[in-house]
């Protein structure tokens, strides 16, 4: 519960509830705490186990822990029925994204480098792939779109 405390950060808050209660309240004081906090426990513990009576025996495995996003997606990735891990593996973006940036820059990637080397000089390209080395054709006075008032 309190695992970031180090043990000057402790001392001072003793010393603190010392000086705030007094050292003949301060006993009182950390019993009355104590209880509180056992009553906030059980009170949680009956809240959960009534939940899990209500949902029935299909959820007799629920962990409320789950309803954290961390914890359910790295349960889920250990549980892997979904492939998560190939679908995780099988996709590099460092290089799916330096390919999209030799494509902006006109460079060629090591990847289809190697792809066009070995392909035939007769196919200029692949319908698939768009040649970013073209500049844009601009289109001319007579290919202007009309204007449509009621659009404005």
């Amino acid at each position: 519960m309190f695992n970031d405390i180090g043990p000057l950060e402790l001392i001072t808050l003793v010393v603190l509830a010392v000086l705030v209660f007094g050292p003949d309240k301060l006993p009182k004081v950390i019993q009355d705490v104590t209880r509180t906090i056992r009553k906030i426990r059980e009170f949680s513990e009956s809240a959960k186990q009534d939940i899990r009576t209500e949902l029935g025996p299909e959820f007799k495995d629920f962990e409320f822990e789950d309803l954290n996003p961390k914890t359910f997606i790295r349960k889920q990735m250990d549980n892997d029925e979904l492939g998560l891990k190939e679908i995780r593996n099988g996709f590099d973006l460092k290089k799916e994204m330096a390919e999209v940036t030799d494509a902006v820059h006109g460079r060629e990637s090591e990847s289809s480098a190697s792809a066009s080397s070995s392909s035939s000089p007769s196919s200029d390209s692949s319908p698939d792939r768009v040649d970013m080395s073209k500049k844009p054709e601009e289109p001319g006075k007579d290919d202007r779109p009309p204007f449509d008032a009621d659009a404005t």
